[in-house]
């Protein structure tokens, strides 16, 4: 497994991660995800970790708490091996404040995933999306004083805007507080918008990505294609309509162009997919999810080797898409405004 820094820190993450959206089933919404619990979890842990995974990705919304509870102890005595990465921000409970990124949420939110995963520390916290109703400020200092604290190692967010996750740089800046490391981003091949302004901004800031739902909300696994009803095992027809809408025809063709490759070289479409994202720049790591032990064993086979410049570059034409103003625009002088791809 190769591990790559994570940002601007000091802490090396493996490029594979996992994530346990797929634990504990607890919601009608996350049963579609998977509903992993007891010794299997701990099996898909313990498979994680020989093979050289050491971050697990969770939140305190999946499941109502019961992934993180179900994440917990499937790695009991097994803490000094392993990153753990949780998040807060969204609603858990019906009061006024639980929910988003003021001081009173987070402190809340932080003791009761270090309650939940039975454990003293988090090492990434992330916060799960942008507040706007609670000053900047505010989220940042309660977060220095976690990090300060011991609670929480690291701090990173999640589905920020450009100029959410800018402001935060400049503030945490300004007061010298704990910064944001890394920023967990959806991105997959059908899903590019990522690269328009927050990959250049984590060059320029250096703020690593944690790729999120990597096979496009479930499109790129394999089973989607041209003249082919979806799987009854896909999640896809029950978590469609919170996912980004996508063009069939504009897929098939991304899916067409993968089967190219995997033609050439062995693999399988969601190890091409995956593989493709481990060569982009600002990735850290890619979040895998995997319903069982067969899905992880796949997943996993997707690193330790590399796709060549030219099959990367027929999935980059099949992929493009044109961009939204002002990035159709800059790009026209790329002289001054270099991609950074």
């Amino acid at each position: 497994m190769e591990y790559r820094q994570l940002g601007h820190s000091g802490l090396k993450v493996s490029a594979l991660s996992f994530g346990a959206g797929t634990f504990g089933g607890g919601t009608e919404f996350f049963r579609a995800w998977g509903t992993t619990r007891g010794d299997e979890a701990t099996r898909i842990v313990d498979l994680c970790l020989d093979a050289g995974v050491n971050l697990f990705d969770v939140a305190d919304v999946y499941s109502n708490g019961l992934a993180e509870e179900v994440l917990g102890k499937s790695i009991a005595g097994k803490r000094n091996r392993l990153l753990i990465s949780t998040k807060a921000t969204f609603r858990l409970g019906d009061g006024p404040n639980d929910v988003g990124s003021s001081r009173y949420h987070l402190i809340e939110s932080v003791n009761g995933s270090l309650k939940r995963l039975d454990t003293d520390y988090i090492d990434i916290y992330h916060m799960h999306a942008f507040d706007a109703t609670t000053p900047v400020d505010e989220t940042l200092e309660t977060l220095d004083t976690l990090v300060r604290t011991g609670k929480v190692r690291y701090i990173a967010c999640s589905n920020f805007s450009g100029w959410h996750l800018m402001k935060s740089l400049s503030v945490s800046e300004r007061y010298g507080w704990a910064r944001y490391v890394a920023h967990q981003a959806y991105y997959s091949l059908v899903s590019r918008e990522f690269e328009w302004e927050l990959m250049p901004l984590g060059i320029d800031q250096r703020v690593a990505t944690l790729v999120w739902s990597p096979l496009g909300w479930g499109r790129l696994t394999g089973k989607i294609r041209r003249g082919h009803p979806l799987p009854e095992t896909s999640r896809l027809p029950q978590t469609a309509e919170y996912g980004p809408p996508i063009d069939d025809e504009f897929l098939y063709k991304i899916v067409d162009a993968i089967d190219e490759v995997a033609k050439e070289t062995g693999k399988s479409v969601p190890q091409i997919a995956l593989n493709w994202l481990l060569q982009r720049p600002t990735v850290a790591s890619i979040i895998m999810g995997a319903r069982n032990e067969e899905q992880l064993k796949q997943n996993l086979g997707s690193a330790g080797w590399n796709l060549t410049p030219e099959q990367v570059a027929k999935l980059d034409a099949a992929s493009a898409v044109t961009p939204i103003y002002p990035y159709w625009h800059q790009r026209q002088f790329i002289e001054r405004n270099p991609p950074p791809v």
